[in-house]
Protein backbone atom coordinates (compact mmCIF):
# COMPACT_ATOMS: atom_id res chain seq x y z
CA UNK A 1 0.00 0.00 0.00
CA UNK A 2 3.24 1.86 0.65
CA UNK A 3 3.27 2.74 -3.25
CA UNK A 4 0.08 4.00 -3.93
CA UNK A 5 -0.32 8.08 -4.50
CA UNK A 6 -1.01 10.38 -1.02
CA UNK A 7 -3.56 12.87 -2.17
CA UNK A 8 -5.29 13.65 -5.29
CA UNK A 9 -2.90 15.95 -6.31
CA UNK A 10 -0.54 13.25 -6.98
CA UNK A 11 -3.07 11.83 -9.67
CA UNK A 12 -2.89 14.72 -11.47
CA UNK A 13 -1.47 13.26 -15.02
CA UNK A 14 -2.67 9.81 -14.40
CA UNK A 15 -5.48 8.32 -15.83
CA UNK A 16 -5.28 10.46 -19.35
CA UNK A 17 -6.83 8.97 -22.58
CA UNK A 18 -5.09 11.65 -24.74
CA UNK A 19 -2.24 14.07 -24.69
CA UNK A 20 -0.80 16.47 -26.14
CA UNK A 21 2.84 17.16 -26.85
CA UNK A 22 3.74 20.60 -27.45
CA UNK A 23 7.40 21.68 -28.72
CA UNK A 24 7.93 24.78 -27.52
CA UNK A 25 11.38 25.18 -29.15
CA UNK A 26 10.00 24.78 -32.42
CA UNK A 27 7.39 27.03 -31.57
CA UNK A 28 10.01 29.92 -30.99
CA UNK A 29 11.49 28.53 -34.01
CA UNK A 30 8.83 29.73 -35.58
CA UNK A 31 8.44 33.00 -34.50
CA UNK A 32 11.68 33.60 -35.14
CA UNK A 33 11.09 32.56 -39.12
CA UNK A 34 8.31 34.89 -39.14
CA UNK A 35 10.23 37.37 -37.47
CA UNK A 36 12.79 37.13 -40.51
CA UNK A 37 10.26 37.14 -42.88
CA UNK A 38 8.84 40.58 -41.61
CA UNK A 39 12.01 42.24 -41.51
CA UNK A 40 12.41 45.62 -41.10
CA UNK A 41 9.63 44.92 -39.44
CA UNK A 42 8.69 44.02 -36.02
CA UNK A 43 7.26 40.66 -35.50
CA UNK A 44 4.76 40.46 -32.69
CA UNK A 45 2.77 37.86 -31.57
CA UNK A 46 -1.00 36.73 -31.36
CA UNK A 47 -1.71 34.77 -28.32
CA UNK A 48 -5.25 34.55 -28.31
CA UNK A 49 -7.64 31.93 -27.52
CA UNK A 50 -5.27 30.46 -24.79
CA UNK A 51 -2.47 30.61 -27.30
CA UNK A 52 -4.42 28.97 -30.10
CA UNK A 53 -5.04 26.17 -27.46
CA UNK A 54 -2.21 25.39 -26.83
CA UNK A 55 -1.69 27.55 -22.94
CA UNK A 56 -1.07 31.26 -23.11
CA UNK A 57 1.02 30.82 -20.20
CA UNK A 58 3.73 28.55 -21.65
CA UNK A 59 2.99 30.49 -24.87
CA UNK A 60 3.17 33.73 -24.18
CA UNK A 61 6.78 33.51 -21.44
CA UNK A 62 8.81 31.44 -24.29
CA UNK A 63 7.66 34.19 -27.47
CA UNK A 64 8.78 36.83 -24.27
CA UNK A 65 12.00 35.38 -23.23
CA UNK A 66 12.86 34.85 -27.35
CA UNK A 67 12.75 38.78 -27.38
CA UNK A 68 8.86 39.10 -28.48
CA UNK A 69 7.73 42.10 -26.91
CA UNK A 70 4.41 43.12 -28.81
CA UNK A 71 1.56 40.55 -28.14
CA UNK A 72 -2.24 40.62 -29.65
CA UNK A 73 -5.21 39.13 -27.62
CA UNK A 74 -8.90 39.14 -28.34
CA UNK A 75 -10.14 39.81 -24.81
CA UNK A 76 -9.22 41.96 -21.43
CA UNK A 77 -8.51 39.12 -19.58
CA UNK A 78 -6.74 37.50 -21.48
CA UNK A 79 -4.03 40.35 -21.70
CA UNK A 80 -4.02 40.26 -17.68
CA UNK A 81 -2.79 36.60 -18.19
CA UNK A 82 -0.28 37.19 -20.60
CA UNK A 83 1.27 40.22 -18.86
CA UNK A 84 1.93 37.75 -15.55
CA UNK A 85 4.62 36.36 -18.03
CA UNK A 86 5.72 39.44 -20.33
CA UNK A 87 6.05 41.93 -17.78
CA UNK A 88 7.64 44.74 -20.19
CA UNK A 89 5.50 43.91 -23.69
CA UNK A 90 3.23 46.14 -25.14
CA UNK A 91 -0.28 44.12 -25.52
CA UNK A 92 -3.33 44.99 -27.79
CA UNK A 93 -6.45 43.69 -26.94
CA UNK A 94 -8.32 43.71 -30.17
CA UNK A 95 -12.01 43.01 -28.70
CA UNK A 96 -11.90 45.38 -26.14
CA UNK A 97 -15.32 46.86 -27.47
CA UNK A 98 -16.96 46.59 -24.28
CA UNK A 99 -17.84 48.90 -21.45
CA UNK A 100 -16.31 47.85 -18.22
CA UNK A 101 -12.64 47.39 -19.71
CA UNK A 102 -10.82 50.41 -19.05
CA UNK A 103 -9.76 49.81 -15.31
CA UNK A 104 -8.47 46.42 -16.17
CA UNK A 105 -6.60 47.92 -18.92
CA UNK A 106 -5.25 50.55 -17.26
CA UNK A 107 -3.89 48.70 -13.98
CA UNK A 108 -2.83 45.86 -16.69
CA UNK A 109 -1.41 48.30 -18.50
CA UNK A 110 -2.46 47.18 -21.85
CA UNK A 111 -3.52 48.69 -24.96
CA UNK A 112 -7.39 48.70 -26.06
CA UNK A 113 -7.71 48.54 -30.15
CA UNK A 114 -10.66 50.92 -31.04
CA UNK A 115 -12.93 49.81 -33.53
CA UNK A 116 -15.37 52.37 -33.84
CA UNK A 117 -16.29 56.25 -33.45
CA UNK A 118 -18.28 55.32 -30.07
CA UNK A 119 -15.31 53.44 -29.22
CA UNK A 120 -13.27 56.67 -29.72
CA UNK A 121 -15.73 58.84 -27.94
CA UNK A 122 -15.74 56.19 -25.28
CA UNK A 123 -12.10 55.59 -24.50
CA UNK A 124 -11.66 60.23 -24.90
CA UNK A 125 -14.43 60.13 -22.23
CA UNK A 126 -12.66 58.20 -20.13
CA UNK A 127 -9.00 59.32 -20.21
CA UNK A 128 -10.56 63.00 -19.80
CA UNK A 129 -11.79 61.91 -16.36
CA UNK A 130 -9.08 59.10 -15.23
CA UNK A 131 -5.50 60.61 -17.29
CA UNK A 132 -4.42 59.97 -20.82
CA UNK A 133 -3.56 55.72 -21.86
CA UNK A 134 -2.58 54.65 -24.56
CA UNK A 135 -4.98 52.92 -27.28
CA UNK A 136 -4.84 51.78 -30.81
CA UNK A 137 -7.26 52.70 -33.45
CA UNK A 138 -8.61 49.74 -36.17
CA UNK A 139 -9.55 50.62 -39.24
CA UNK A 140 -11.68 48.40 -41.62
CA UNK A 141 -10.17 47.99 -45.04
CA UNK A 142 -12.36 45.83 -46.87
CA UNK A 143 -13.61 43.06 -44.21
CA UNK A 144 -16.81 44.75 -42.59
CA UNK A 145 -15.95 42.84 -39.17
CA UNK A 146 -14.18 45.82 -37.13
CA UNK A 147 -13.01 48.68 -37.74
CA UNK A 148 -13.59 52.33 -38.11
CA UNK A 149 -14.23 52.57 -41.91
CA UNK A 150 -11.52 54.55 -44.43
CA UNK A 151 -13.64 57.89 -44.71
CA UNK A 152 -14.04 57.86 -40.73
CA UNK A 153 -10.38 57.33 -40.01
CA UNK A 154 -8.95 60.20 -42.53
CA UNK A 155 -11.96 62.54 -41.14
CA UNK A 156 -10.44 61.45 -37.56
CA UNK A 157 -6.79 62.33 -38.02
CA UNK A 158 -7.47 65.51 -39.55
CA UNK A 159 -9.70 66.70 -37.23
CA UNK A 160 -7.79 68.98 -35.01
CA UNK A 161 -10.55 69.52 -32.39
CA UNK A 162 -9.59 65.96 -31.39
CA UNK A 163 -9.91 65.31 -27.67
CA UNK A 164 -5.72 65.34 -26.94
CA UNK A 165 -6.96 62.09 -24.46
CA UNK A 166 -7.17 60.29 -28.10
CA UNK A 167 -3.18 58.94 -28.39
CA UNK A 168 -3.23 55.95 -30.37
CA UNK A 169 0.14 54.21 -30.56
CA UNK A 170 -1.20 51.84 -33.36
CA UNK A 171 -2.94 52.15 -36.91
CA UNK A 172 -4.16 48.48 -37.68
CA UNK A 173 -6.60 46.62 -40.19
CA UNK A 174 -7.10 42.98 -41.01
CA UNK A 175 -6.28 41.64 -44.27
CA UNK A 176 -9.58 39.55 -45.57
CA UNK A 177 -8.18 36.90 -48.46
CA UNK A 178 -4.13 36.93 -47.58
CA UNK A 179 -4.21 33.59 -47.67
CA UNK A 180 -4.59 33.42 -51.49
CA UNK A 181 -2.08 35.79 -52.79
CA UNK A 182 -3.60 36.78 -56.00
CA UNK A 183 -7.01 37.86 -54.87
CA UNK A 184 -7.73 41.12 -55.95
CA UNK A 185 -8.69 42.15 -52.52
CA UNK A 186 -5.72 42.26 -50.91
CA UNK A 187 -4.42 44.91 -53.26
CA UNK A 188 -7.44 46.85 -52.96
CA UNK A 189 -7.37 46.52 -49.16
CA UNK A 190 -3.48 47.68 -49.37
CA UNK A 191 -4.45 51.22 -51.20
CA UNK A 192 -7.12 51.83 -48.34
CA UNK A 193 -4.46 51.42 -45.67
CA UNK A 194 -1.93 53.08 -47.03
CA UNK A 195 -4.48 56.17 -47.10
CA UNK A 196 -5.29 55.52 -43.65
CA UNK A 197 -1.65 55.35 -42.68
CA UNK A 198 -0.16 58.67 -44.60
CA UNK A 199 -3.13 60.44 -42.64
CA UNK A 200 -1.51 59.25 -39.29
CA UNK A 201 2.11 60.16 -39.98
CA UNK A 202 4.52 59.21 -37.40
CA UNK A 203 2.01 56.56 -35.51
CA UNK A 204 3.23 52.86 -36.05
CA UNK A 205 0.76 50.84 -38.80
CA UNK A 206 0.17 47.36 -38.90
CA UNK A 207 -1.15 44.98 -41.84
CA UNK A 208 -0.57 41.83 -41.86
CA UNK A 209 -1.37 38.16 -40.08
CA UNK A 210 0.67 35.20 -40.80
CA UNK A 211 -0.25 35.17 -44.51
CA UNK A 212 -0.10 38.44 -44.84
CA UNK A 213 4.01 38.56 -44.43
CA UNK A 214 3.92 36.30 -47.34
CA UNK A 215 2.43 39.10 -49.46
CA UNK A 216 5.86 40.46 -49.94
CA UNK A 217 7.06 44.19 -48.41
CA UNK A 218 4.67 46.67 -49.18
CA UNK A 219 2.82 44.75 -47.27
CA UNK A 220 4.48 44.87 -43.67
CA UNK A 221 4.47 48.53 -42.68
CA UNK A 222 5.80 48.44 -39.10
CA UNK A 223 4.39 45.60 -37.30
CA UNK A 224 3.31 42.02 -38.67
CA UNK A 225 0.90 40.23 -36.03
CA UNK A 226 1.13 36.28 -37.13
CA UNK A 227 -0.88 34.02 -35.69
CA UNK A 228 -1.31 30.36 -37.10
CA UNK A 229 2.30 30.27 -39.24
CA UNK A 230 3.93 30.14 -34.88
CA UNK A 231 1.55 27.18 -34.17
CA UNK A 232 2.83 25.49 -37.02
CA UNK A 233 -0.44 25.77 -39.17
CA UNK A 234 -0.62 26.41 -42.87
CA UNK A 235 -1.03 29.71 -43.41
CA UNK A 236 -2.66 29.48 -47.00
CA UNK A 237 -3.54 27.70 -50.30
CA UNK A 238 -0.18 28.06 -52.05
CA UNK A 239 1.94 29.78 -49.92
CA UNK A 240 4.24 27.50 -47.06
CA UNK A 241 6.72 29.20 -44.84
CA UNK A 242 9.38 26.94 -43.59
CA UNK A 243 7.73 26.36 -39.91
CA UNK A 244 7.97 23.33 -37.91
CA UNK A 245 4.95 21.23 -36.18
CA UNK A 246 4.44 22.42 -32.35
CA UNK A 247 1.62 20.15 -31.32
CA UNK A 248 1.12 16.49 -31.60
CA UNK A 249 -2.40 14.94 -30.15
CA UNK A 250 -2.40 12.12 -29.70
CA UNK A 251 -5.33 9.14 -28.21
CA UNK A 252 -5.14 5.85 -26.36
CA UNK A 253 -6.66 2.62 -27.31
CA UNK A 254 -9.43 1.67 -24.65
CA UNK A 255 -9.31 -1.61 -26.12
CA UNK A 256 -8.79 -3.82 -29.13
CA UNK A 257 -12.36 -5.58 -31.24
CA UNK A 258 -12.29 -8.04 -33.88
CA UNK A 259 -15.07 -7.71 -36.36
CA UNK A 260 -15.96 -9.95 -39.16
CA UNK A 261 -16.67 -8.72 -43.02
CA UNK A 262 -20.40 -7.06 -43.00
CA UNK A 263 -20.40 -5.96 -39.80
CA UNK A 264 -21.02 -2.28 -38.81
CA UNK A 265 -18.80 -0.05 -36.29
CA UNK A 266 -20.54 3.14 -34.74
CA UNK A 267 -23.84 5.00 -34.23
CA UNK A 268 -26.07 4.80 -37.46
CA UNK A 269 -24.72 1.45 -38.82
CA UNK A 270 -22.88 4.01 -41.36
CA UNK A 271 -19.85 2.26 -41.97
CA UNK A 272 -19.99 -1.96 -43.42
CA UNK A 273 -16.98 -3.58 -42.27
CA UNK A 274 -15.74 -5.05 -46.15
CA UNK A 275 -13.30 -6.85 -44.68
CA UNK A 276 -12.44 -9.07 -41.16
CA UNK A 277 -10.98 -6.31 -39.11
CA UNK A 278 -9.23 -5.08 -35.70
CA UNK A 279 -10.86 -1.97 -34.63
CA UNK A 280 -8.67 0.08 -32.15
CA UNK A 281 -11.58 1.54 -29.83
CA UNK A 282 -9.76 5.02 -28.56
CA UNK A 283 -10.50 7.60 -25.65
CA UNK A 284 -10.84 10.75 -28.10
CA UNK A 285 -13.92 12.43 -29.92
CA UNK A 286 -16.01 15.70 -30.52
CA UNK A 287 -15.55 16.56 -26.10
CA UNK A 288 -11.95 16.50 -27.03
CA UNK A 289 -12.17 18.78 -29.88
CA UNK A 290 -11.84 15.90 -32.46
CA UNK A 291 -14.58 16.81 -34.33
CA UNK A 292 -18.00 14.49 -35.51
CA UNK A 293 -17.00 15.85 -39.10
CA UNK A 294 -13.78 13.73 -39.18
CA UNK A 295 -15.97 10.36 -39.08
CA UNK A 296 -15.14 7.87 -41.59
CA UNK A 297 -19.30 7.32 -42.55
CA UNK A 298 -22.24 9.00 -41.35
CA UNK A 299 -21.74 12.53 -41.63
CA UNK A 300 -24.91 14.10 -43.52
CA UNK A 301 -22.54 17.62 -44.23
CA UNK A 302 -19.67 15.30 -45.62
CA UNK A 303 -21.53 13.00 -47.90
CA UNK A 304 -19.46 14.06 -51.24
CA UNK A 305 -16.42 12.52 -49.12
CA UNK A 306 -16.71 10.06 -46.86
CA UNK A 307 -13.12 9.19 -46.35
CA UNK A 308 -12.99 11.08 -43.08
CA UNK A 309 -9.52 11.60 -40.80
CA UNK A 310 -7.39 9.04 -39.93
CA UNK A 311 -4.96 8.23 -37.30
CA UNK A 312 -1.06 7.13 -37.53
CA UNK A 313 0.55 4.37 -35.74
CA UNK A 314 4.04 2.29 -36.79
CA UNK A 315 4.32 3.95 -40.13
CA UNK A 316 0.80 3.48 -41.03
CA UNK A 317 -2.44 5.45 -41.63
CA UNK A 318 -5.22 4.26 -39.61
CA UNK A 319 -8.58 5.56 -40.85
CA UNK A 320 -11.74 6.48 -38.80
CA UNK A 321 -13.95 3.70 -38.95
CA UNK A 322 -17.42 5.09 -38.87
CA UNK A 323 -19.20 8.03 -36.64
CA UNK A 324 -16.48 10.30 -34.07
CA UNK A 325 -18.74 10.09 -30.73
CA UNK A 326 -18.72 12.43 -27.46
CA UNK A 327 -15.90 9.92 -25.96
CA UNK A 328 -14.64 7.24 -28.24
CA UNK A 329 -13.50 6.88 -31.49
CA UNK A 330 -12.63 4.02 -33.98
CA UNK A 331 -9.71 3.56 -36.03
CA UNK A 332 -8.85 0.78 -38.33
CA UNK A 333 -5.70 -0.98 -37.20
CA UNK A 334 -6.01 -3.99 -39.50
CA UNK A 335 -2.95 -3.36 -41.63
CA UNK A 336 -1.04 -3.46 -38.50
CA UNK A 337 0.55 -6.76 -37.54
CA UNK A 338 -1.71 -8.70 -34.78
CA UNK A 339 0.01 -7.78 -31.71
CA UNK A 340 1.68 -4.88 -32.54
CA UNK A 341 -0.55 -2.56 -30.85
CA UNK A 342 -2.89 -3.20 -27.79
CA UNK A 343 -4.69 -1.09 -25.29
CA UNK A 344 -3.04 1.65 -23.44
CA UNK A 345 -0.66 2.63 -26.52
CA UNK A 346 -1.43 5.58 -28.55
CA UNK A 347 -2.49 6.84 -32.04
CA UNK A 348 -0.80 9.82 -33.48
CA UNK A 349 -3.90 12.01 -34.40
CA UNK A 350 -1.97 15.06 -35.55
CA UNK A 351 1.58 15.91 -35.40
CA UNK A 352 4.90 14.84 -37.39
CA UNK A 353 2.98 12.30 -39.17
CA UNK A 354 -0.24 13.31 -39.78
CA UNK A 355 -0.18 17.18 -40.26
CA UNK A 356 -2.77 19.35 -38.90
CA UNK A 357 -4.06 21.03 -41.55
CA UNK A 358 -4.69 17.71 -43.65
CA UNK A 359 -7.05 16.44 -40.51
CA UNK A 360 -8.88 19.51 -40.74
CA UNK A 361 -9.83 19.85 -44.30
CA UNK A 362 -10.87 16.12 -43.70
CA UNK A 363 -13.61 17.65 -41.32
CA UNK A 364 -14.03 20.42 -43.36
CA UNK A 365 -12.84 23.23 -41.48
CA UNK A 366 -9.58 24.56 -40.44
CA UNK A 367 -6.27 24.39 -38.64
CA UNK A 368 -6.99 26.94 -36.45
CA UNK A 369 -10.70 25.45 -35.24
CA UNK A 370 -8.71 22.20 -34.53
CA UNK A 371 -6.36 23.59 -31.92
CA UNK A 372 -8.86 26.54 -30.83
CA UNK A 373 -11.19 23.11 -29.89
CA UNK A 374 -8.67 21.28 -27.92
CA UNK A 375 -10.48 20.09 -24.52
CA UNK A 376 -9.78 20.18 -21.22
CA UNK A 377 -8.84 16.34 -21.13
CA UNK A 378 -5.79 16.08 -22.58
CA UNK A 379 -2.20 15.72 -20.72
CA UNK A 380 -0.25 18.12 -21.53
CA UNK A 381 3.83 17.63 -22.02
CA UNK A 382 5.94 20.63 -22.51
CA UNK A 383 9.29 19.65 -24.63
CA UNK A 384 12.06 21.87 -26.05
CA UNK A 385 13.30 19.90 -29.28
CA UNK A 386 15.21 22.99 -30.86
CA UNK A 387 17.70 22.33 -33.03
CA UNK A 388 16.66 18.71 -34.41
CA UNK A 389 15.20 17.96 -37.89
Amino acid sequence: MSDLPHSIEDLKDEGHGARLTIDIGALVDNWRAMQKLSSPARCSAVVKADGYGLGAKTVSTALYQAGCRDFFVATAHEGVAVRQHAPEARIYVMNCILPGIEQICRVAELVPVLASMQDVAHWTSACAANGEHPCALQVDTGMNRLGLTVAEAVALSNDITRPAGFSPVLVMSHLACADVPDHPHNNKQLEAFRMVASSFGGIETSFSNSAGILLGADYKFDLTRPGIAIYGGAVGHHVKPRTKPVVTAETRIVTIRRAKRGETVSYGASVILDRDSRIAVCSIGYADGYLRALSGAGVVLRAHDERGAHGHAHGTNLPVLGRVTMDLTAFDITDIPDGMLKAGDFIELFGNNVALDDVARAGGTIGYELLTSLGSRYQRLYVNRSGED
